[in-house]
């Protein structure tokens, strides 16, 4: 590799100077030409490395209101898409058959306690047999168990929010006979929303609780939401070979919705003090992760200068490796220069295009 990359150069420095020659042979015996060009300085900022993924939203809590007894329905006291509160009174059922069974169910259990007291004084004088107070016992047990019942029956025809959340479409009218267990509406809570994707298990190493990520929906194209990651399952999926990660998205405006597409870029790790160059410096490129830039040094001749890249960013590049920060690079003017030649820089307005916006 060392080889290849020595006969690189030193075909790119013959190309330069039989250039060089050329012009010389053209203009004045020992004049010295400085070529204008645009450089612009290394400068050392943070650099994001990001995994580019795709993932659900999911709601942070979502249920279905149901009845826990059966009925008539006597009042709805939400509106669809309503937000409400925890605790909060949704559905009220006619409680008029189990409040009247509730009244017979305690006259009963108060007759059956009578009798129980009056049994235990009868056993302990030995004056009633251990069957006969066995009896009576069961008899205030079960009246006293219904009792309860008809209680949480009583309770079960209001029906409250378990949480905070938005109210989904109702399926029932005033009137109308539920069963037991029939689904009446649904509740959703939408802030924080959760983020649901799955990452191929090579790049597990990279990813952990607390990693922060950037999401996109196709609804708001414009937009970038910010979350963060809150779960990384201990296993791997073995027919995908993925694993299950969750983040939570704040969404105060509950733009976000369940069960939208979402496109991230979940940061795996953040550079302080990378120095970055503009791509156009780049001359040629080498391989996959070297390239060739042309530096000016104090006196304003140009040095050609192998350089090793890291990450590629918007119009920007990592250098890790040949090159310091402060240094200027030639980004446009390059096919005009050489290695060795002088050089006249343009004023700072012209390198403009070339810096990354702050």
């Amino acid at each position: 590799m060392r080889i290849a990359l020595v006969t690189s150069l030193v075909a790119l420095a013959v190309g330069f100077v039989t250039t060089g020659c050329s012009k010389k042979a053209v203009g004045a015996p020992g004049e010295i030409f400085a070529v204008q060009v645009i450089a612009v300085e290394a400068k050392r900022q943070p650099v994001t490395e990001s995994l580019s993924l795709i993932g659900s939203l999911a709601a942070n809590e979502m249920v279905e209101i149901k009845a826990e007894t059966e009925g008539i329905v006597q009042d709805i006291l939400f509106g669809e898409g309503q937000r409400v509160e925890k605790g909060q009174l949704l559905i009220r059922l006619d409680e008029t058959k189990i409040a009247t069974a509730l009244a017979e169910a305690e006259s009963n259990f108060k007759l059956s306690q009578a009798n129980f007291e009056r049994a235990k004084q009868l056993f302990k004088g030995q004056l009633i047999s251990q069957q006969d107070y066995d009896q009576v016992t069961a008899s205030f047990d079960v009246n006293q168990a219904t009792v309860d019942r008809r209680k949480r029956e009583l309770k079960d025809t209001r029906i409250c929010a378990p949480f905070a959340g938005i109210m989904g479409a109702r399926i029932i009218s005033p009137g109308q006979v539920i069963a037991r267990d029939a689904v009446l509406s649904w509740l959703v809570d939408l802030d924080p929303i959760k983020v649901e994707l799955n990452v191929p298990e090579r790049f597990l190493s990279q990813v952990q609780v607390g990693q922060t990520l950037d999401l996109k929906v196709a609804a708001y194209p414009t937009n970038r939401f910010q979350g963060k990651v809150y779960f990384v399952a201990p296993s791997v999926d073995s027919n995908t070979r993925t694993t299950l990660v969750k983040a939570e998205i704040p969404n105060p405006n509950r733009e976000l919705k369940p069960g939208m597409f979402a496109n991230l870029d979940l940061t795996v790790n953040v550079r302080e003090n990378s120095i970055v160059i503009p791509e156009a410096a780049l001359s040629q490129l080498l391989d996959g992760n070297r390239a060739i830039v042309f530096a000016v040094d104090t006196n304003s001749t140009v040095q050609l200068r192998p350089v090793k890249l890291g990450l590629r960013l918007a119009g920007q590049v990592e250098i890790v490796g040949g090159l310091e920060a402060g240094e200027k690079v030639v980004v446009e003017g390059v096919q005009k220069i050489g290695p060795g030649a002088k050089v006249k820089l343009a004023p700072v307005e012209a390198a403009a295009p070339y810096l990354k916006p702050s």
